[in-house]
């Protein structure tokens, strides 16, 4: 993502960007897949909604291309603190209101 955040400002062209765009696409997909299948409810955890989130900034980006660095970047933001929140908040459930605890 690095790359193609970074290739933005230089006007780069998705044939050059093809390579970085696929390997985070599957990556984030595996990552996000591994997620899913340990808990569905992880959508509604802290950490899932942030997913969300930076899915739909993402899809901001596809959709307005001519704004695509902006939507990137605030998508990065989110995947960033997603990835760096306590555990306390990102295993709580908005569903619950409380975090939820995994076994070991």
């Amino acid at each position: 993502m690095a790359l193609v955040v970074g290739a933005l400002p230089f006007t780069a062209d998705f044939q050059s960007l093809r390579g970085p765009i696929l390997i985070t696409l599957i990556t984030g997909c595996l990552l996000f897949a591994i997620d899913l299948a340990r808990d569905a409810a992880i959508l509604l955890q802290g950490s899932g909604v942030a997913v969300l989130l930076k899915l739909a900034l993402l899809g901001g980006g596809v959709l307005q291309p001519a704004q695509r660095l902006p939507w990137y970047l605030a998508a990065t933001l989110v995947a960033s603190v997603g990835s760096h929140m306590p555990g306390a908040w990102r295993h709580f459930s908005f569903l619950t209101g409380k975090v939820v605890r995994y076994p070991d």
